[in-house]
């Protein structure tokens, strides 16, 4: 009797065991499938941006004695991105667009604003942390035609592909997320072209007289971060930089934009956009751009 009670303990006892190890092992599957799950939330693609329309008007009669002139302003933005997302892989891509127009009473309207731009990054996973080996392309350029009023004198200096900026290389990426990316790219190949037009009485945009195209072969690093200062409050910043192995390689190239968007409601919003860049084949200054207005704010 004594036998079968301790055959039966033994039996009971490798059973509880058995049962245990096998609730381990679900749990465990369960933990990994429930944490795949929530990883898949963000694989495949994920699309975001706004259109902005802004709009400053300033208007005085003849009778006002404190001076100014009547204007309106319009400006029209769009940021756009679509990324595509897997376990080993990140492909990130942006486009921004941006005119804007401006009327002084008794002047003709002239441009304020013209950016088109697009940006294209691929990784792939190395196994190490946030660290993806990449790819990258941007492209920029303008829409409409740019003039210089001089002494009465007005003269067309740029229009659409003129100038052209490609650049395009591999490199190493690091990403934490679609919010937080550098990109560094130590073989870089750099394309300017222009219209044959702004070239015929000497260079222009760094292109030698007579020609439409300039090569050069450098290291870019492209920085991203985006960022809620508070409540409705984003600001979005972008860093590019440029050097130039073949031609005066400690002239770096910077081109600086932020973009801030303070949210009034779903519809409206007080949008600032701020750029800064500094290219010596282009001009030896640092050339800066900001826009402000109150306007209409889509997100999507």
């Amino acid at each position: 009797m004594k036998k079968i009670i301790l055959t039966l303990s033994v039996l009971l006892f490798s059973f509880g065991l058995l049962a245990q190890a096998n609730e381990k092992e679900l749990l465990e599957k369960s933990a990994k499938a429930s944490e795949k799950a929530v990883d898949t939330t963000s694989l495949g693609w994920k699309r975001t941006g706004n259109i902005s329309f802004l709009f400053n008007q300033s208007s005085f009669n003849n009778d006002w004695l404190g001076g100014g002139t009547s204007n309106f302003a319009g400006n029209m933005g769009i940021n756009y991105d679509f990324n595509y997302n897997t376990y080993t892989s990140v492909w990130d891509n942006k486009i921004i667009v941006a005119y804007g127009l401006t009327k002084l009473k008794d002047q003709k309207t002239t441009k304020s604003d013209d950016r088109l731009e697009f940006t294209s990054l691929y990784g792939k996973k190395t196994g190490q942390g946030h660290w993806y080996y990449s790819g990258f392309l941007n492209f920029r350029t303008q829409m409409d035609s740019g003039f210089l009023t001089n002494s009465g004198v007005v003269t067309k200096i740029s229009h659409f592909m003129s100038p052209a900026y490609l650049q395009i290389g591999p490199g190493m990426l690091w990403k934490k997320s679609d919010n937080l990316k550098v990109n560094i790219a130590p073989a870089t190949s750099r394309f300017i072209l222009v219209h044959d037009e702004f070239t015929k009485l000497g260079s222009a945009f760094g292109v030698e007289k007579g020609k439409t195209s300039r090569f050069e072969f450098g290291a870019a690093l492209n920085g991203y971060y985006k960022l809620n200062l508070m409540e409705n409050i984003s600001m979005e910043n972008i860093l590019n930089l440029y050097t130039n192995y073949l031609e005066k390689p400690q002239n770096v190239d910077v081109d600086y934009q932020m973009n801030l968007v303070m949210k009034i409601n779903k519809y409206m919003s007080a949008n600032v956009a701020f750029q800064a860049i500094y290219d010596d084949n282009a001009i030896k200054a640092v050339q800066v751009r900001e826009v402000f207005g109150l306007g209409v704010n889509y997100g999507f």
